[in-house]
């Protein structure tokens, strides 16, 4: 119990330590280092260390590919997102609410499919980063995945070649990641949980954007956008539930990974 007790007052100090060098960078607004307070706590304090550095993992990699090129991604986010670079409360918990969820779990009621549930989160979260934040900067036009049609860069539910790309790979080192610190889990195999767990979860993620996400359009500009406003102007709902921004997308996609991953070993 006393063992349990320091390593939740240790991931709390540790992960207060990285959430206020995050916030201070700005990846992170005022809510949203709270937000990774709270997650890195529940992760590392419930979980252990392995199931903390999988989720360092995908927080310092999608933290730096939000700043990479920056610039040439600022007019996109402008437009087209709902939210900007620097992650908020729903984000974060967005992204690791489940994750936390699932190492409390773990530690209430242990079971090995916890562990495996829990790479496929971690795996769609950040397959999801990487083609996000990668994806917009395609040479090629984005095409809708339910119909093929050409979309503008930043479009919910637009995939291109290059970002799927991306988005395997970053599923796939999740899964690397976990093979490593994972004695029990075979090396091809935690690649292949990784990569098809994230990408299931990503794509899942680009279905529901193209579909049921609630997407607004700009009656001035004729810029079809996720944010209910643009340049304080109201925008009008074009498609999709009100309700289902892209946070609980996100949500959604990551419940979808997790699940995938723990049915893999059956396949």
């Amino acid at each position: 119990m006393q063992t349990q007790l320091f390593q939740i007052f240790l991931s709390a100090f540790f992960s207060g330590f990285v959430a206020w060098l995050a916030k201070k960078r700005g990846s992170l607004t005022t809510s949203g280092a709270w937000g990774a307070l709270i997650v890195g706590t529940a992760i590392f304090g419930f979980g252990g260390w392995r199931w903390g550095l999988l989720l360092a993992i995908f927080f310092l990699t999608s933290s730096a590919l939000s700043h990479f090129k920056e610039d040439e991604k600022a007019a996109v986010a402008a437009e087209k997102f709902d939210k900007g670079h620097a992650r908020d409360w729903g984000q974060v918990m967005a992204n690791g609410g489940l994750a936390s969820i699932i190492a409390i779990a773990s530690a209430l009621a242990p079971h090995p499919s916890w562990w495996l549930f829990f790479i496929g989160v971690i795996a769609t979260v950040n397959a999801d980063t990487w083609a996000t934040e990668l994806g917009t900067l395609s040479s090629r036009a984005p095409r809708l995945i339910t119909t093929g049609r050409p979309v503008p860069p930043g479009t919910s539910g637009g995939i291109t070649l290059f970002g799927t790309t991306m988005t395997t790979c970053g599923g796939l080192l999740i899964g690397l990641s976990a093979a490593i610190i994972t004695p029990t889990i075979p090396f091809l195999f935690g690649i292949t949980l990784g990569a098809i767990s994230g990408l299931i979860g990503s794509l899942t993620d680009s279905l529901l954007g193209a579909t049921l996400q609630a997407m607004y359009f700009d009656d001035q500009t004729g810029i079809e956008t996720e944010k209910k406003q643009l340049a304080g102007r109201p925008t009008r709902l074009i498609r999709g539930f009100a309700w289902l921004n892209n946070d609980i997308v996100n949500l959604i996609a990551s419940i979808i990974g997790g699940t995938a991953a723990t049915f893999i070993p059956i396949l």
